[in-house]
This record gives C-alpha cells, structure tokens and sequence, in this order.
C-alpha cells in the first residue's frame, strides 16, 4: 500500500508519461494483463488509456487490471489510469519514505 506523498510523487511522474497501452471494444484481455504486468516488472509505473469504443471506464478498467496483477492504481482522470507495482528485486522508481508520519506537531 502506498502513501498519500507517494501516490502524489508518482502522480508527478505520471504527468509526464504518455500511455503505453490501450483498452479497446474487446475490453480487457489476458493478453493485455501479462503484457502490463511484465511492463511493470521493468518500469514499475504505466499509464494505460482507455478508448471511447471500450465497454469499460477507466475506473472499471483499473480496478480488474489492479486486481488481476497485483498493482496500485496511483491515479484515474479522463479515459487514463496509472498504474504502480514495485519491483522487489530490483527497484527503479525511489519513493519517498514514512519518515515523518508518526511526528507530533
């Protein structure tokens, strides 16, 4: 489970991420699965656009992508959503730590 400063650092990073994959009017397949799935395993982060023509919103979409897999979804606008799995042997995305959580003010 991320935090909320890292879902918005992975947020910012999003922002600048053009969507690698698309889901269309044959809606989410097995194949599209594996292939963000190994996706992550490499980048740890994709944003994932889904078309007009698609049965799905972008919320349905993620939620049984994000189940699927195994990810998080950082974030759904428009026909778009980004998705995080951290890669536990070798990670590529440096999140910002818990450090500060538990300070009194």
């Amino acid at each position: 489970m991320i935090t909320t400063k890292q879902r918005a650092y992975l947020k910012s990073l999003a922002s600048k991420l053009e969507p690698v994959f698309q889901i269309g009017k044959g809606g989410v397949s097995e194949v599209q699965m594996t292939a963000i799935d190994d996706y992550l395993r490499k980048h740890e982060i994709v944003k994932v656009k889904v078309l007009d023509n698609s049965l799905y919103t972008a919320r349905e979409a993620a939620d049984e992508i994000a189940e699927a897999i195994n990810a998080e979804v950082v974030q759904v606008i428009g026909s778009r959503a980004v998705f995080f799995k951290r890669n536990a042997q070798k990670p590529v995305i440096e999140l910002p730590s818990n450090k500060n959580r538990n300070k009194k003010i």
